[in-house]
């Protein structure tokens, strides 16, 4: 019976299952040499680790991972062996890959998009995966909370959505000084408070933010031709994709010299806050034409002002791309959004974790990309 390094005999199914993944590895090794993927190195799946989660996953971690390599000349990895069934995986594995997903609420689709993401991955390799929110997307000091549950869980990573740039970093520094690995999603921790912490350096999936809220801005900026007044609504100040968001939306309606800005203030993400606000921005400048909200969720609130005073005329813009906005965009209420597509940020995050926990150096920034979604694109 074979051993490996001085680990102990395999038994006679767990031999079988080392055996398919270096079968898979041998057979497809020479499709991905061309790629970036096996050029950076992150191919080569013969560390240890990787070798012992593969076992415990009965191979379908190798398989997910060359599924990379795929290109249309060649069969399709996942054709040559199915995945087993999450049911049938061992409490070792899960154990070995316990992931943590912490976000910022639930209460905002976008964020049950990211979970359905996550729990995709899940169900294609039957990881442990506990998904963790918190109230609001304000509730920053429950996410410090669910991080510090999270270590106390013994999770093996942390893919985390933060609510707040800097305040999470001294909790996910803890984290790493337990030897957790950090995936972080969506809004980007403050490099500045990260090295202050002495935290390492961790992956970063997004989209770009300025240049969608540029896109979607621009969009509003064109459908008008004469001089106009613009509000921009923002979400929380403290939050990189916030800052991000309203820096793209100012070039956006900067592109035509006839827009002036009057108000820039912060709804903090949440409908009831943004309907507040609009209120009291419209009383104070009745003449705006414009509203550039930084997530559906607040464009939502600005739209339900907006309808209840008649002030149909008035063309906002979200960002999201939420499925609840779809019909408004279609009758004409909200005139642009964009897709951040959250669910392929979810996955992508957790599948980042599981390679991390194999021992691979992934990517340290991905951008997922984004699209403007107006009537006319869903047509």
């Amino acid at each position: 019976m074979q051993t490996y390094k001085g680990r102990k005999p395999l038994k006679p199914f767990a031999q079988y299952r080392a055996y398919r993944v270096r079968d898979l590895i041998s057979r497809y090794a020479s499709l991905c040499k061309s790629t970036p993927l096996y050029r950076t190195g992150s191919s080569r799946m013969g560390a240890w680790r990787l070798r012992r989660i593969a076992w415990l996953l009965g191979g379908s971690l190798a398989v997910s991972m060359l599924v990379a390599c795929e290109d249309s000349r060649h069969p399709a990895v996942r054709a040559v062996f199915a995945d087993p069934p999450a049911s049938q995986v061992s409490t070792a594995a899960r154990e070995e890959t316990r992931i943590t997903l912490v976000m910022k609420t639930l209460t905002n689709p976008f964020f049950v998009e990211m979970e359905q993401g996550a729990r995709k991955f899940q169900n294609e390799v039957g990881i442990e995966l506990l998904v963790k929110t918190a109230t609001q997307e304000t509730s920053i000091e429950q996410q410090i909370q669910l991080v510090n549950d999270a270590i106390k869980a013994q999770s093996r990573a942390i893919v985390i959505a933060p609510g707040d740039s800097t305040r999470l970093v001294p909790s996910l520094k803890a984290a790493q000084d337990a030897g957790i690995h950090i995936v972080n999603l969506d809004n980007r921790l403050n490099s500045e408070a990260m090295v202050a912490a002495g935290m390492k350096p961790v992956p970063f999936i997004s989209v770009d933010n300025e240049q969608g809220a540029y896109l979607a801005a621009k969009f509003l900026a064109d459908q008008v031709r004469t001089p106009s007044e613009a509000i921009i609504i923002e979400g929380i100040r403290t939050a990189d994709n916030a800052h991000q968001r309203k820096r793209g939306a100012e070039r956006g309606l900067h592109t035509n010299p006839g827009i002036r800005i009057v108000a820039e203030e912060a709804a903090n993400w949440k409908i009831d806050e943004a309907y507040e606000l609009t209120a009291r921005l419209f009383k104070q400048h009745p003449k705006v034409k414009l509203v550039f909200c930084a997530n559906d969720m607040m464009a939502i609130g600005a739209i339900k002002y907006l309808q209840e005073t008649g002030r149909t005329e008035v063309l906002v813009a979200g960002f999201d791309a939420l499925s609840d906005v779809m019909p408004a965009i279609r009758a004409g209420q909200l005139a642009a959004t964009v897709d951040q597509q959250a669910a392929r940020q979810g996955y992508l995050g957790v599948s980042t974790a599981l390679q991390m926990l194999a021992g691979e150096m992934p990517a340290m920034e991905v951008t997922v990309d984004s699209k403007l979604v107006t009537a006319r694109s869903l047509k």
